[in-house]
């Protein structure tokens, strides 16, 4: 191979290797931004997760059994009821214990119940008391089982979350810049003789900058838009795994977020690419061979 193809392929290999570089890090950063700017609606799903059982009296009667159900449909604080028998609840704890009781207590010692999930504002612990103090007064029920403690856990979590990911947010833009800049004035490390015979002939600052902002200018959109991609994949694959949880308001966020990352990536590739240039447009000919 000649000089000038092994020189051309190493200036290819270099800014695919800059390109690739430059996109891990803008991915972390929209992946950081998605989970701060999407936490609520993530927040809201976990709550609206957690069931309350509504435990109904043995006897009673199956057109009872779907006032009930209607009523808690129609109440404000629900936001959803499944309502199981008897003989599902006995099969689900045959395949849990791995036996039948029956077998050993002669009857079925379950009760039929309604699982119950509620709007995310009813989850905080005293409007769950609230719902479970009215739910308890309706006829027919002959318990109301609250998942308190995973309420109070998912409610304590919440604000350390938040104030973890804005961190988190600040963390990966200094990390994204460090690494950025790190691969870009690499980059302009090895075409350092270049800049310096550039000035020999008398090219201005300006003009020797050009085509180096132009590159980087490339370099982050191309890196931004491989971004965008990736990060509309996992979207899409999350989504399905969470059954829809992202609405199609969630599209102007997700929208913020894509021109975060087109912004970020530009603002960084060029910043860092102006900052190089000026190092090696200060440094003598002599100091070329010690950096």
């Amino acid at each position: 191979m000649s000089k000038s193809k092994h020189s051309v392929a190493y200036l290819i290999h270099s800014r695919i290797t800059s390109i690739l570089s430059i996109t891990l890090v803008l991915i972390l950063l929209g992946m950081t931004a998605t989970l701060l700017l999407f936490a609520g609606q993530l927040t809201a799903y976990v709550r609206e997760n957690l069931t309350v059982t509504v435990v109904l009296d043995d006897d009673l009667p199956e057109a009872d059994v779907q006032k009930l159900r209607k009523r808690l449909d129609a109440a404000p604080y629900s936001k959803s009821t499944r309502f199981e028998d008897k003989a599902s609840a006995l099969e689900e704890l045959k395949k849990e214990l791995g036996s039948d009781p029956t077998e050993i207590l002669g009857y079925n010692p379950l009760s039929a119940s309604i699982e119950m999930r509620l709007h995310s504002a009813w989850t905080v612990p005293d409007s769950m008391a609230s719902v479970q103090g009215r739910i308890a007064s309706f006829p027919g029920v002959k318990e109301v089982i609250c998942q308190d403690d995973l309420v109070d856990d998912v409610n304590h979590n919440v604000t350390r979350m938040s104030l973890i990911m804005v961190a988190l947010a600040a963390l990966m833009l200094i990390i994204s810049y460090a690494l950025v800049s790190n691969t870009v004035r690499l980059g302009v490390y090895a075409r350092r003789f270049l800049i310096h015979t550039m000035k020999l002939v008398g090219a201005t600052p300006g003009y020797i900058r050009r085509p180096f902002l132009r590159d980087g200018a490339v370099m982050g959109l191309i890196a931004a838009l491989l971004a965008i991609a990736a990060l509309s994949m996992g979207m899409y694959w999350l989504n399905d795994e969470l059954d829809g949880i992202f609405s199609f308001e969630s599209l102007r966020g997700l929208l913020a977020v894509y021109a975060l990352v087109l912004l970020a990536g530009e603002w960084i590739t060029m910043t860092a690419m102006f900052l190089a240039v000026n190092k090696y447009l200060r440094t003598k000919s002599n100091e070329l061979y010690t950096i």
